[in-house]
């Protein structure tokens, strides 16, 4: 199991943490299809799947306010994200898969005396169901959605639920994100903290200030550095 030198003392990593859509899973495709069949509902162009997908890790507010330009003020602003998010529960796992080398990152954790769990903005509605499509559901130690929390993310509140569930301290803990909200929640939770930079990182982000304890690139990258560390 992965030591670490944690505040100068020795501390061996328990349990893996992860960030759901762009960093576990790739839910991009299924959220764009959701939102351009919204947006052609309306009479309006589909957008480009490049544009979508930086702003999937944000939500249906950040997607509505992409496609259609308007602001949560707007009248028809709820109407239009409802709808989003019934497109996209009934089509929840049409092409959503995990990330390339992502099977290879679980196995090494359930094969190294560790555990690991989903910590996600996502409400509960939308991330159980998925997680029973791809399967995982019974492989995790704990999955934490948006709603199972008075607070979420940036918030420390789910990540120390998640700790909690999974039965380690938040020192024992990693979380892997690729929001800055991510990030944060971890650093203030006590955990060390990696960003996932195969994940929906926009090129307005600036991933290299929100000082996580590394960047990484691939799953597998994330499997070396838990051998190295």
């Amino acid at each position: 199991m992965p030591a670490l030198h944690f505040l100068n003392n020795p501390v061996t990593i328990k349990t893996v943490l992860f960030d759901l859509d762009g960093t576990l899973v790739d839910t991009a495709p299924d959220l764009a299809f959701a939102l351009n069949q919204v947006l052609m509902e309306q009479d309006r162009d589909p957008l480009p799947f490049e544009t979508i997908r930086p702003e999937v890790s944000h939500g249906g507010i950040a997607l509505i306010r992409l496609g259609f330009r308007i602001s949560p003020e707007h009248p028809d602003f709820d109407s239009l994200r409802q709808r989003l998010l019934k497109v996209y529960r009934d089509n929840i796992a049409r092409e959503t898969r995990l990330f390339p080398g992502m099977t290879e990152l679980l196995n090494y954790i359930e094969q190294n005396n560790m555990n690991w769990g989903v910590v996600t903005n996502k409400p509960g509605w939308l991330t159980e169901p998925l997680m029973e499509a791809l399967d995982l559901s019974q492989r995790t130690a704990c999955i934490v959605s948006g709603d199972t929390c008075t607070n979420r993310k940036p918030h420390p509140e789910p990540i120390l639920h998640a700790c909690q569930l999974a039965g380690s301290e938040a020192q024992h803990c990693v979380y892997i994100g690729d929001a800055q909200r991510d990030i944060e929640s971890g650093q203030r939770a006590g955990m060390r903290t990696i960003v996932a930079l195969f994940g929906y990182i926009g090129d307005n982000d600036a991933p290299h200030r929100w000082q996580a304890d590394v960047m990484l690139d691939t799953p597998q990258a994330i499997i070396n550095w838990l051998k190295e560390t």
